[in-house]
């Protein structure tokens, strides 16, 4: 598999803070990686200086083999990075339609197709396209925003806590859309609490504890490993 991501030696510092150590992970093209750990790891400072949203400390961001350690967020995102945040944060006053638009400001002729793929994709989507985003359900938004990331044509799909506060059949919902871009070689980086949903779509994962990686592995190997049944899995 060809490397479309590597981060050598990241480190994230908020003042004195240190909340990401010396870090070295690596995302092939088309596999689908999990970053683990409890709240207040280390998992979202992470995706933060990968997308060019914190100032990395020390070490390297390579992505599809050029140095992105510098580049700014919008630069990497023209590179072929998306970023599903914590907390959705779609455009509340848009209608969804409105807010794959946005998404896909940049794609030309595509959009409408594009736009047909989402809600193929996230058919509830379809069904409320006309609807403001801040009348959602909290699952319905997940949606939304996982559809306007992709709008662009992402090479790598970053997505941060997409479980959270969501009800486990939505949780369910979001996963099924998620597989089904992994089995479209969608490469996938995503950052959960939640191991057992994570592992369950993963191929490989690393466990993250105060800003260090201390598991790392396949995703089958790490499910089976009494650490983390134990400690992410409730045994």
């Amino acid at each position: 598999m060809t490397e479309l991501l590597s981060v050598r030696g990241l480190s994230v510092a908020y003042g004195k803070v240190q909340a990401v150590r010396s870090v070295e992970l690596h995302v092939d093209d088309g596999e689908t990686v999990a970053v683990l750990g409890a709240n207040g790891a280390g998992k979202s400072s992470i995706v933060r200086a990968l997308t060019g949203l914190v100032r990395v400390g020390a070490g390297t961001i390579l992505f599809q083999g050029r140095d992105v350690t510098r580049l700014s967020s919008d630069q990497r995102a023209e590179a072929g990075m998306a970023l599903v945040p914590e907390g959705r944060r779609v455009f509340a006053d848009m209608s969804v339609t409105e807010n794959l638009l946005m998404g896909g400001y940049l794609v030309g002729r595509e959009v409408p197709h594009r736009i047909e793929a989402m809600f193929e994709l996230f058919p509830r989507l379809r069904e409320r396209r006309q609807q403001l985003a801040a009348t959602l359900s909290g699952g319905e938004q997940q949606m939304l925003a996982i559809a306007r990331a992709l709008m662009r044509g992402p090479a790598l799909l970053i997505l941060d806590e997409p479980s959270l506060g969501l009800s486990p059949i939505l949780v369910q919902t979001i996963y099924r859309a998620l597989k089904d871009l992994k089995a479209r070689r969608m490469t996938i980086l995503l950052a959960e609490q939640s191991a057992s949903v994570a592992l369950s779509l993963a191929d490989r994962a690393y466990l993250l504890e105060t800003g260090q990686v201390m598991l790392e592995g396949a995703a089958r190997e790490l499910r089976n490993d009494p650490r983390v049944r134990d400690s992410y899995m409730g045994g």
